[in-house]
C-alpha cells in the first residue's frame, strides 16, 4: 500500500542533515502544540488502554467496556475505521501489549482473563470477522496490566488485583510444575508491572499502598532457594510531605511508563502529579504540574487544571519526532490531556533541592511547599516543578483516561470516559489523513450541581434501564464520572492517605517472603 510522504521529513538528506533538519522543523512548529485532531468513534463505550506494535508503530490496539479489542491501521492513507476487531473478553479490558516482534497481541481485564491473539493476521488484507484468542489463562482476580519482554515474544509479565507478579513464558506456561516459581505474592493489589526496554532481567512495579520499585528476575523469580528481597533492587521514594503539616502521605501509585532507552522512569500517583525518576536515584528529579497555560499565563480563579483523583490513568513518553523521549504526556481530570517537555537527568538533579527536616519544619517558607521524604525524619528532596506545560489537548468532554505518544511522528492519541479516541498531530496533513482538522479549544466546564435529568439518567444506568443507544449510554456515564469528580475530585492525600513509620513497616512485612 502507498504511503504518503511525511510532511515534516525532506526525502533527500544524509542521515546526520536529516535528523538536524527534522529537529529543527519540528522545533518551528511546536510553539503552537497539537492543535489538530480526528475523531474515531467506532467503540461504543469508555475506552481504558492503548498499545502500539512494536518496531515502528504501524498498528494502534484499543480496548475498554464494550469488550471489543479494534486494530488501527497506520499505514492507511486515511485512518477512519479499524483493520481488524479481536474478540474474547466478557468484561471489561484493562490492558493490552505486544509482544517484541508483533507476534501476539496479549489482553487482560476485568473478567481474570488473559488472552493471546495472533496478531500476525493484521498484516493481511482488512477483514470483517472478529479475531479469537488463540489460547487464553484464567485467574483468580482482575488483571491490572500486562508486559512483553523487550526480546521474546513468548515471554510476558502480569500483575493482578489479587497482589500476583506472574512471570509467563508461553512455550511453558501450562506446566504446574514451574507455575510457583514463576510467581511473586505481594499482600496489596499491583496497580502496574512494566519490562525495562533493554534490560531484559529488570522491570519494574507499583501498587496501591504506593510502592514504586525495581526488581530483578533473576532474583524475583525461580527456586526458592535462589530468592532474594523478592527481586526488589530498587525502592523510589513516593512519599510526599509538606512543611506546615507534621505527618507524610503516600499516594496510590496507579501507574508506571519508562522512556524507551530506560532511564527515566514516570510514575502516576493519585491526588498528586505525574512524578519523574532517574532510573538510577531513588529520589524524583521532577514533578509534572499545570500552574500556567503553555503560553504562561496563570490559571484563573474557578479555572481548572491538572488534577488526579478519579480512575486509573496511565501516561507515556515519546519523542513526537525528536531524537530523544523527551516529551511525557498525561490525561486529566479536568478534560484534557497535558504535555511536558522534561529536561535532561543531569539539569534536573542540579536544580533539584534538599532541605534538612529541622529547617523543613521550623521555615515558614516551606509551608505549602511539597517535598519527598523516606521518612519523618529524613531530608526533604524537591524536584524540580515542571509547572508550564508545552501544550494542552483538548476535544474530550469527560475525564481522559489514557495518552499515548507515537513513538516515531509527533502525534498523540488520547481516551477516557467517552468512547471516542482523538488523534492529535501538529499538523494538518499526516501519512495517515489528510483530513485533520482545528481541535475546538473550549473545555466544558464541570457544574457545580447536576440536573434532574442527569441523576435520572444515571439512576438508569446503575440500575441497568439505559437505552441501548451508545450516544445516550455516553451521555450517562459521563453525568456519572460528574458526580464522582464532584464528590471526590478535590481530595486531599494529606488527608486521604496519611502515611505513619507503622504502616510503613506493616507493608515491609507484608511483601516479605
Amino acid at each position: 500500500m502507498s504511503r504518503r510522504q511525511h510532511p515534516l521529513v525532506p526525502s533527500v538528506l544524509g542521515p546526520v542533515q536529516l535528523s538536524r533538519s527534522r529537529n529543527q522543523i519540528l522545533e518551528s512548529i511546536f510553539y503552537r502544540g497539537l492543535p489538530y485532531s480526528r475523531k474515531l468513534s467506532t467503540h461504543t463505550s469508555c475506552v481504558n488502554c492503548l498499545a502500539f506494535s512494536s518496531n515502528g508503530a504501524r498498528f494502534l490496539a484499543s480496548g475498554g467496556d464494550d469488550l471489543d479489542i479494534h486494530i488501527w491501521d497506520f499505514h492507511q492513507d486515511d485512518i477512519s475505521h479499524p483493520w481488524h476487531t479481536c474478540i474474547g473478553h466478557a468484561r471489561n479490558i484493562f490492558t493490552l501489549t505486544f509482544s517484541a516482534s508483533n507476534k501476539y497481541l496479549f489482553s487482560g481485564g476485568t473478567d481474570s482473563k488473559i488472552h493471546k491473539f495472533d496478531a500476525t493476521q493484521f498484516q493481511l488484507l482488512r477483514s470483517s470477522n472478529a479475531e479469537r484468542p488463540i489460547d487464553s489463562l484464567s485467574y483468580r482476580n482482575t488483571i491490572r496490566s500486562l508486559s512483553c519482554h523487550p526480546f521474546q515474544d513468548e515471554v510476558f509479565l502480569s500483575a493482578s488485583e489479587s497482589g500476583r507478579i506472574i512471570l509467563h513464558d508461553e512455550r511453558t506456561w501450562r506446566n504446574p510444575s514451574t507455575r510457583a516459581r514463576d510467581i511473586i505474592q505481594v499482600e496489596t493489589e499491583v496497580c502496574d508491572v512494566k519490562f525495562h526496554p533493554t534490560m531484559e532481567n529488570i522491570f519494574a512495579s507499583c501498587d496501591s499502598k504506593g510502592t514504586v520499585c525495581l526488581r530483578d528476575i533473576r532474583l524475583g523469580f525461580g527456586p526458592a532457594n535462589k530468592r532474594m528481597n523478592q527481586g526488589v533492587v530498587q525502592v523510589f521514594n513516593t512519599k510526599i510531605s509538606k512543611g506546615s503539616i507534621a505527618h507524610l502521605s503516600n499516594p496510590e501509585s496507579s501507574s508506571i511508563a519508562f522512556d524507551r532507552d530506560g532511564t527515566k522512569l514516570a510514575v502516576t500517583m493519585l491526588h498528586h502529579y505525574p512524578t519523574i525518576y532517574s532510573l538510577s536515584d531513588p529520589n524524583p528529579i521532577a514533578f509534572c504540574s499545570a500552574q500556567t497555560l503553555p503560553d504562561g499565563s496563570p490559571i484563573l480563579p474557578g479555572q481548572r487544571s491538572y488534577s488526579n483523583s478519579c480512575t486509573i490513568k496511565h501516561g507515556s513518553f515519546g519523542s513526537l519526532g525528536f531524537d530523544n523521549d523527551d516529551f511525557y504526556c498525561a490525561g486529566s481530570d479536568d478534560f484534557c490531556a497535558y504535555l511536558w517537555k522534561i529536561p535532561s537527568i543531569s539539569s534536573l538533579v542540579d536544580q533539584r533541592q534538599i532541605v534538612d527536616p529541622d529547617e523543613w519544619s521550623s521555615n515558614a517558607v516551606f509551608a505549602d511547599t511539597i517535598g519527598y521524604a523516606a521518612g519523618l525524619h529524613e531530608p526533604r528532596y524537591l524536584p524540580v516543578n515542571i509547572k508550564t506545560p508545552l501544550s494542552r489537548l483538548t476535544g474530550h468532554n469527560s475525564i481522559i483516561n489514557t495518552t499515548l505518544v507515537h513513538p516515531n511522528f509527533p502525534y498523540i492519541v488520547t481516551c477516557g470516559i467517552e468512547r471516542h479516541l482523538f488523534l492529535h498531530s501538529a499538523t494538518p496533513s499526516t501519512p495517515f489523513s489528510d483530513g485533520l482538522e482545528f481541535t475546538p479549544t473550549e473545555v466544558r466546564s464541570l457544574s457545580e450541581q447536576s440536573t434532574r435529568e442527569e441523576d435520572l439518567s444515571v439512576h438508569n444506568l446503575l440500575t441497568g434501564n439505559e437505552q441501548a443507544d451508545s450516544g445516550d449510554l455516553e451521555s450517562s456515564t459521563i453525568s456519572l464520572f460528574d458526580g464522582i469528580l464532584r464528590a471526590e475530585g478535590t481530595a486531599d492525600p494529606f488527608r486521604s492517605r496519611r502515611w505513619s513509620p507503622y504502616s510503613d513497616s506493616e507493608s515491609e512485612d507484608d511483601s516479605s517472603d
